[in-house]
């Protein structure tokens, strides 16, 4: 199974949030820049360091015109007690039965680990980047804030 390739198109998605309500896609197309990083687990060390990461550059991914959504297949209210833990400002979803991940195409890391990739989705609902890194929590962050940064400045159609 290889990831979503730059230049595809987002698979249109539905799932619940941390706070119980539902999100969709399209309640970002047309509207703004979606960032969607997919982690493993909820509070172990990489991975909140990625969402910290996330957290505290979420003013200049606003700024840019993005929105950032965290995936992972931990329940909603592990999310809601993670977000409120580390102070997380952006939605989380669940993916308990793994839906987005098949979506996304989100492989494994050596075959057992659920996978940690980002991508930038800009508001034509086109895959700009992905970045699949299992161990570089940072790289994740700099990677999508430099494209949702770089298609503001554009100004295209797709970015703003």
């Amino acid at each position: 199974m290889t990831t979503l390739q730059i230049g595809d198109r987002a698979p249109d998605f539905s799932a619940v949030a941390q706070d119980g309500r539902r999100v969709n896609l399209n309640d970002y197309l047309g509207r703004q820049t979606l960032v969607v990083f997919f982690y493993p687990k909820d509070g172990t060390s990489i991975c909140t360091k990625e969402a910290c990461g996330f957290r505290d550059a979420y003013e200049d991914f606003v700024g840019a015109g993005a929105a950032v959504i965290g995936v992972s297949s931990d329940s909603e209210k592990s999310h809601r007690s993670f977000a409120e833990k580390r102070q997380l400002p952006y939605t989380l979803l669940s993916d308990s039965d793994k839906s987005l991940r098949r979506a996304f195409r989100v492989p494994n890391t050596w075959g057992i680990f659920p996978g940690r990739v980002t991508y930038v989705i800009d508001k034509i609902g086109i895959v700009r980047h992905v970045f699949n890194a299992q161990f570089t929590a940072d790289r994740h962050v700099q990677e999508a804030l430099a494209i949702v940064r770089r298609l503001a400045e554009e100004g295209s159609p797709a970015a703003g």
